[in-house]
């Protein structure tokens, strides 16, 4: 306890001539001194006729929150006062009633300003986070986090906010930490692009994901990873391949200066299986794949890892088919490679060919043979 913040026997004596006429109304903020703790609080002299009375619950803002690091014997202290003396009953004081409406004062000027803040985040919630900051309890929706869903490992962290509302009338403080990397992004912004180039390798930390595509956090800016760049394999969502705060290396493969923006590519951080195949398979080869998705004209079988091959219903046999009820998801068929462009991503298949191409094999072998 510092000397300036303990009460001098002057100022007690003249708290106690003051007391004789002085007069307490609801809402004022009076100074005063805890003089004796109490089981549910604290007598406190703020110079009036009796002592007043500081329940515990009105010291602090949240139950784990310790009364006795805030209040301390002897100390002066600045008090909310919720109900004035009356004949038979002391005044009633609050330390988070005025704490509280210094932090909404606090808290609207910074909104005015266009000023950050830093939050405490306290726990993660349906949709966002809680965080706590100038002793007050805010929102943090999702669409407002940088990484677009909460993280039980942001918990018990500080992240830099700017305040979107702050209404102490209904007691909503929204807060927004996507606003502040905005502001910061278009700072770096600039440098950062002028040090990347097309096919240049870099590693980054997936912040975001979303059904299009990952962020990927690459020297303070955000480079779109789109969902067709993260696999050759056809993948259903980003989150099947890469999780949120993982760090990975990618390709930069468009660079938009004006825009600001950069676009990554983590399948071509290998190879292109649709160059592996050229040597590897050919028109007239039967091979089998694996159905991965099915529509009303045909299906797409995986025949290579990362290449994936149309089968139209129209190969499938002579007589109509109704493909969706003639396959299921991961059934292994026998195919024959009719057409084959690889350079073009392109490879058509069939199965009513088949029995046909196998006969003409047949003979070819049969010829040979004889020769």
């Amino acid at each position: 306890m510092t000397t300036e913040n303990k009460i001098t026997a002057d100022e007690f004596e003249k708290m106690l001539q003051d007391s004789y006429t002085y007069k307490l109304n609801v809402a004022d903020v009076v100074k005063g001194v805890p003089i004796k703790k109490e089981k549910d609080g604290y007598l406190v002299d703020i110079g009036a006729k009796t002592e007043a009375f500081l329940p515990i619950k009105e010291v602090v803002n949240f139950s784990e929150q310790n009364p006795d690091e805030i209040i301390k014997l002897w100390e002066v202290k600045e008090f909310y006062v919720m109900k004035d003396e009356e004949d038979d009953e002391v005044a009633m004081l609050s330390l988070k009633k005025l704490s509280c409406a210094q932090a909404w004062q606090g808290l609207t000027e910074l909104k005015a300003n266009n000023e950050n803040v830093m939050a405490k985040v306290v726990s993660s919630v349906k949709g966002g986070l809680i965080a706590e900051v100038m002793g007050l309890r805010g929102f943090v929706p999702s669409s407002q986090l940088r990484t677009g869903s909460p993280l039980d490992t942001q918990i018990g962290q500080e992240i830099e906010v700017k305040i979107l509302e702050a209404d102490p009338k209904r007691n909503k403080l929204i807060l927004s930490q996507r606003q502040v990397y905005t502001q910061q992004r278009e700072l770096v912004a600039d440098e950062v692009i002028s040090r990347l180039a097309v096919d240049q390798i870099v590693e980054g930390e997936i912040v975001r994901i979303a059904d299009f595509g990952a962020f990927v956090d690459i020297d303070g800016i955000d480079g779109l990873l789109p969902i067709s760049e993260i696999s050759w394999e056809r993948i259903k969502h980003p989150s099947d391949v890469v999780t949120l705060g993982q760090k990975i290396q990618v390709k930069v493969i468009k660079i938009d200066e004006e825009l600001k923006r950069i676009s990554l590519s983590l399948k071509r951080m290998g190879a292109n299986p649709w160059d592996e195949i050229v040597d590897k398979l050919k028109e007239g080869d039967i091979i089998e794949g694996t159905i991965n998705k099915i529509t009303s004209f045909g299906a797409f079988i995986n025949i290579y890892p990362g290449v994936e091959a149309l089968l139209p219903s129209s190969e499938i046999s002579e007589e109509y088919v109704n493909v969706q009820n003639m396959f299921n998801l991961g059934d292994k068929v026998e195919v024959l490679i009719k057409k084959f462009t690889p350079q073009e991503h392109r490879i058509g298949l069939s199965i009513k060919d088949i029995k046909a191409a196998r006969e003409a094999q047949t003979a070819a072998n049969s010829e040979a043979a004889g020769e």
